[in-house]
Formats: structure tokens, sequence, C-alpha cells
């Protein structure tokens, strides 16, 4: 894989960490906040701290891959969007049947990140 591959990959997962900012922002309290209430968070300001943490770690993500390009950071995003799915699994085991599969699309990210990590030093 060229090097100009594997940095679409990176830019890929970037848009996507920024476009998951954007949405959670945007629907702050829409769809983020539904999305937790269904999982069992019924306070409100307990759900906006959890999405806040889940807009900084996107944040921390994104920033990583574009300034810090390194084996860790590719390893530490792995690690987030491992437990990430975890913790939507628990929460909401029903959106692995989702249509549009927003915990599926987790395994071609870490697959994503895995080539990245291991063609990085």
């Amino acid at each position: 894989m060229s090097g100009k591959d594997l940095n679409l990959l990176r830019h890929s997962l970037i848009a996507v960490w920024w476009l998951t900012i954007v949405t959670s922002l945007v629907e702050w309290n829409g769809q983020s906040l539904t999305l937790l209430q269904a999982g069992g968070i019924q306070s409100v300001p307990l759900a906006h701290s959890l999405i806040a943490a889940g807009v900084a770690l996107d944040l921390l993500l994104a920033l990583l891959l574009m300034f810090w390009p390194r084996r860790i950071s590719y390893q530490v995003s792995m690690a987030a969007v491992i437990a990430l799915t975890l913790t939507a699994s628990v929460l909401s085991p029903n959106l692995w049947l989702h249509p549009l599969q927003p915990l599926g699309k987790n395994l071609p990210i870490l697959a994503i990140l895995h080539i990245l990590a291991r063609r990085s030093s």
C-alpha cells in the first residue's frame, strides 16, 4: 500500500471524527439525546455530559490523527472505538440491527486503524 493510500485512509478517518463532532453538536437535544435516553440514561444533564465527553474524545482523536499520526495515536483510536462500540452495544444492542449499521461501521474503521498502526512508527 502506497503512502498516498495510507494518507487517504487517515484523512477519511479524520473526516469521520469531524462529522461525528458536528452531528453530535447539531443533534445535542435531538438524536444524540434520544439515543442515550433509549439506552436508559434519563437524566438530561448526565446525557449532555456524556455527549460532551464524546465530542471531546472525537476531537482528541481527530487532532491526534491530523497532527500526530503515529502508531500510538492509531492504537489509542482503536481502544476508543472498541470501548465506545462495547458501551453502545450494552446501552442499545438493537443498533447492531439498524439498517444503516451505526456500530457495524466500526469494524472497517478498526481495520483501517490496524493497517495504519502497522505501517507507522
